[in-house]
């Protein structure tokens, strides 16, 4: 098939909807991508119910996703590295489980599970060294994992200005426990604007431009708006951005003059170069920021459950991701390694009756000693093996010391 943007963007903006509603408004990030892949590549062998259910959340029916998924993987941005891989141990892999990892697309790396040194050293490369453990870790009752990975470190085309963290304005609560934050430098590279969006109502815009195409989109709205409703604004805008479609912005001429939580405008005489005798100039500053976060992927609406159920049905299973980020004067880079892992299921008990036998020697009783050596595979017994060697009857015992 041949892969476009459009067929993955919504499916994906959809799905962040749902992982960052797990996360919540705690300070975080994540990769709602690197989970989508991998739920992708997992949801083929679902059926019934869970085919419902991972089609619903994939945002597409499960074997497209797992076409798109596989597109990915075969054309990766060089400015994001991305990878798959698959390990299990010889063992209890169901039907279903052993058709999928024959009819894995061939971006997807195969192998055994082996140790949790060779699981981080997989994270560590694949991260170009921006996390250093794999999110799951191994034991032995674990028989298959399956996980994706994803990198970006990128400079900006024209580093930041520094500025006083004063410059956030009065009603922000940084201003006075920060000391300088970034402030945009004249010229390309970055993108400030106020859009109106659907989801956050008008949001403060601004977007980073880095060497090598990638950009970093930064979305403001106002205090209160829910944090879901302005990260969907994001995932809006983003893509937008990126490729160029339409995007509604609102002239600084329809807002009101003065300072305010998302921005403060003012107006003075000047000469300009619009015919219209109207010009608009923006600048942005925002605070650098740094995150590292452990997700647990185990919520229903994420979909790792139904997946699991689809590949092992009945066996305990684990999904987790990893993530970090750093975005500073001079460029952002992030990285995430997500994981979905199988372990065997412990046997079921059920009642019954229990007989236990105390046995005692309280009177006199023999001994045998017995050469029983093992001669080892394919040797003939020697004439020693399965000798006795020593015997008795014991009818005086003695006391037990404790040195005995």
């Amino acid at each position: 098939m041949t892969l476009t943007a459009a067929d993955v963007v919504a499916p994906v903006a959809s799905y962040a909807r749902r992982f960052h509603a797990v996360a919540g408004s705690r300070h975080h990030v994540g990769s709602p991508l690197g989970a989508w892949l991998l739920l992708a590549l997992c949801a083929p062998p679902s059926e019934g119910k869970n085919a419902e259910i991972l089609n619903g959340t994939l945002g597409c029916d499960a074997d497209d996703a797992a076409g798109l998924a596989a597109g990915l993987l075969a054309s990766p941005d060089p400015q994001v590295p991305a990878a798959a891989a698959v390990w299990h141990r010889p063992g209890p892999l169901t039907d279903a489980a052993t058709r999928w990892l024959a009819g894995l697309p061939p971006q997807v790396q195969t192998g055994p599970l082996t140790s949790q040194a060779d699981l981080d050293d997989w994270a560590r490369r694949g991260t170009l060294g921006l996390i250093e453990r794999f999110p799951v870790t191994l034991d032995p009752s674990l028989y298959l994992l399956a996980a994706t990975v994803l990198a970006s470190r990128v400079s900006w085309e024209r580093p930041f200005d520094l500025a006083p963290a004063s410059a956030l304005g009065r009603s922000s609560p940084w201003a006075t426990t920060l000391g300088q934050v970034l402030r945009t430098p004249d010229g390309p590279g970055h993108q400030k604007f106020v859009a109106a969006t659907q989801a956050a109502g008008d949001v403060a815009v601004h977007a980073a431009q880095a060497r090598g195409g990638l950009q970093v989109i930064s979305v403001a709205a106002t205090p209160g708006v829910p944090a879901a409703d302005v990260l969907a604004a994001a995932y809006d805008l983003g893509p937008a951005l990126a490729t160029g479609a339409p995007v509604t912005r609102r002239s600084l001429f329809d807002l009101p003059l003065g300072d305010g939580p998302l921005w403060a405008i003012t107006e003075q005489t000047g000469p300009v170069k619009s015919a219209s005798g109207r010009e608009e100039r923006c600048t942005a500053v925002l605070p650098a920021w740094s995150a590292h976060s452990q997700q647990d992927l185990s919520d229903p609406s994420l979909g790792f459950a139904a997946a699991a159920a689809a590949l092992a049905p009945g066996d305990p299973w684990q999904a987790r991701q990893a993530a970090m980020a750093r975005y500073n004067r001079v460029g952002f880079e992030a990285a995430a390694v997500t994981g979905l892992a199988v372990a065997m299921a412990m046997a079921s008990s059920r009642p019954g009756l229990i007989r236990t036998a105390e046995l005692r020697f309280g009177h006199p009783f023999a001994v045998v000693a017995v050469a029983a050596g093992d001669p080892g595979p394919g040797s003939t017994p020697g004439p020693w093996h399965g000798l006795p060697v020593f015997s008795a009857w014991v009818a005086q015992p003695e006391d037990a010391a404790p040195d005995d």
